[in-house]
């Protein structure tokens, strides 16, 4: 199902939103009609009813890029995804879009478009924007959590650290997808008998997601050994379109992008124009695609990186499924079965001599003869993150408390049993890892003194009974056959003025 209620069907439906559009799904906010959004917020709710929103600008949705407005669906989606994954309660969830415009020539020649049609709207005015919204929502909802979904490159990371100290925020490209990667690589690097501060990492594709990944890598690296940042950094290269990112392209490296630029002199007389000669010259345990670039990753580079590691951890995690830098079977075949795979999307398992091996981790449903996937793919990750920082009412959301979730996930690795098992754990048991993941976030918000709700339990199984009680689950009421006579004018569909006809019974 995640294939159908997520990617790849949300993109489809994304990029055709205008044309398919029935009724509204959530809070459409103008950037020219500022003044509203407090008032339009307001309509959702009291002070206590809203615990999770979602939020976009719709500037950099999956891998299709801009979307403008139709990036509401991916607030929905994503809402759809908390409560199948975490048990977040529906009613009690806000998806939103901030519409600045689209720089998206599609869009803007579209006569069907139902968003502000003309370019994006950037500077003091998109800032002033998003603070409104932010302020708003702290008004409306002091309690509710914000989760910043598919901001543009320039502006996620920026406004993740402009709110981070002030409220209980998440950006799942920026955290989320770092969280689950990182729970990947520590179940990979188990497996190969590798530590984590002797890991090579090689990133391709440094966008948003891309150096995220590397923050959390190297947040970790520090922790664990106990280095600072800036040398934890030192194993971790990132590419882009020009190449390895250099400290000599000074201004068109982003904030985020500029804490991995490496040294030109110790490159002056080496190739890293392209991922092949990073590759040879670096000799990575790890690599990493988050560059929406088909089939980048060559069967060269695969080659080359299985010449020199006995178990390459390679992961392309662009989605949807049409933008994966590799096949998993190509992968499996060019390192000839000796590299560990996890996706963004999801694929059936490899087979190399004879021997099956899990990508991602699989399940299969025999009722329909196909495989179901739990990809390395965010929704294990935020879902969990999210309730534990919705249950403890966490006045923040602290970099310790996203390690407690990584390593939450990391220990419940199928891989970690079996090396031919997957390197994350199955989506079928999605709602049980998110217990384990709130259990995990819970317990530091409550250690570092941000969980402001009352009475939390202290042992791990009362808060694990604590977490499902409150989690919600879809009973539907039995359906009881009645004559047409006997049922009220809603149940025979009618409108107008009147109760119920003669002779019902309420």
């Amino acid at each position: 199902m995640f294939g159908i209620i997520y990617t790849p069907t949300e993109g489809e439906a994304i990029q055709n939103f205008s044309r398919l559009f029935r009724r509204p799904e959530g809070c459409f906010l103008n950037i020219f009609d500022q003044d509203r959004i407090e008032d339009n917020l307001a309509q959702w709710g009291n002070a206590e009813d809203i615990d999770y929103i979602v939020v976009t600008d719709g500037e950099e949705i999956l891998g299709i890029g801009d979307q403008g407005v139709g990036g509401i669906l991916i607030s929905v989606a994503k809402l759809v995804l908390t409560t199948l994954c975490a048990g977040i309660h529906p009613s009690r969830t806000l998806p939103a879009v901030l519409d600045c415009g689209t720089d998206n020539d599609q869009l803007l020649n579209d006569e069907l478009y139902l968003g502000v049609q003309r370019p994006r709207v950037r500077g003091k005015e998109y800032d002033d924007f998003v603070d409104t919204f932010v302020r708003s929502v702290s008004k409306l909802y002091p309690r509710s959590y914000i989760h910043f979904e598919d901001f543009g490159l320039a502006n996620a990371r920026r406004i993740l650290d402009k709110y981070r100290p002030q409220i209980t925020c998440f950006n799942d490209d920026v955290q989320g997808t770092g969280c689950i990667t990182l729970a990947a690589i520590m179940s990979g690097l188990h497996v190969s008998k590798l530590k984590l501060n002797d890991m090579r990492l090689v990133i391709f594709g440094s966008g948003t997601a891309g150096i995220g990944i590397a923050d959390q890598v190297r947040d970790a690296i520090a922790a664990e050994s106990g280095k600072s940042k800036e040398d934890a950094a030192k194993q971790i290269w990132c590419v882009d379109k020009p190449g390895l990112l250099l400290k000599s392209q000074g201004d068109s490296l982003t904030m985020g992008q500029g804490s991995f630029a490496r040294d030109d002199k110790d490159w002056h007389d080496k190739e890293h124009n392209d991922l092949l000669s990073v590759i040879k010259e670096v000799k990575p345990h790890v690599l990493i695609g988050t560059s929406t670039k088909p089939k980048a990753f060559t069967e060269e580079v695969v080659k080359e990186m299985s010449k020199h590691v006995d178990r390459p951890i390679i992961l392309p995690l662009s989605n949807p499924t049409r933008l994966h830098e590799a096949d998993p079977k190509d992968i499996n075949e060019w390192s000839k079965g000796k590299a560990l795979i996890a996706t963004g999307s999801p694929f059936p398992p490899v087979e190399y001599n004879g021997r099956k091996y899990e990508v991602g981790k699989s399940s299969k449903n025999f009722l329909t003869d196909t495989w179901n996937e739990s990809e390395c793919n965010n929704s294990t990750a935020f879902p969990g993150i999210g309730l534990g920082a919705v249950l403890s009412r966490s006045r923040l959301l602290s970099d310790k408390m996203l390690v407690a979730a990584v390593k939450a996930i990391a220990a419940q690795s199928p891989a970690l049993k079996d090396p031919d098992k997957g390197l994350v754990p199955d989506v079928i048991d999605v709602r049980e890892i998110s217990v384990h993941i709130a259990k995990a976030v819970i317990k530091q918000a409550v250690e570092e003194g941000l969980a402001t709700e009352k009475d939390i339990p202290e042992g791990d199984e009362d808060l694990e009974e604590w977490i499902r009680e409150q989690m919600w689950e879809p009973r539907y009421r039995p359906l009881v056959r009645v004559d047409k006579e006997k049922a009220s004018k809603y149940g025979r569909g009618e409108l107008g003025a009147g109760g119920v006809s003669k002779g019902a019974k309420n």
